[in-house]
């Protein structure tokens, strides 16, 4: 695909740990999950992905729950709503 063919995709990332225990630290969870998405989208470029700087953060949030408050499609929020295409990118911390 040629540069002027590609298609440019706006990734944003959405972070999320189920403690806040370590939340008040300089980095923590959520700032080394931010980094690492941001890496992945940034090796990315060549595809068109493109980061959107702002950040949706969950600290304290439990995975049983579907409470998400930052997450930006969720129906209290309506960032992606009127942004057009964009694609969300997040991680799964293991251990």
């Amino acid at each position: 695909m040629t540069a002027s063919a590609r298609r440019t995709v706006r990734c944003a990332i959405y972070t999320r740990v189920s403690t806040e225990s370590g939340l008040d630290q300089d980095f923590n969870s959520l700032d080394a999950q931010y980094d690492a998405a941001q890496a992945y989208i940034r090796s990315q470029a060549h595809a068109g992905w493109t980061l959107v700087r702002a950040r949706y953060d969950d600290g304290g949030f439990s995975g049983g729950s579907t409470d998400r408050p930052a997450l930006p499609c969720s129906s209290s929020s309506t960032t992606f709503e009127h942004t057009g295409s964009m694609s969300l990118s997040s991680t799964k911390s293991i251990g």
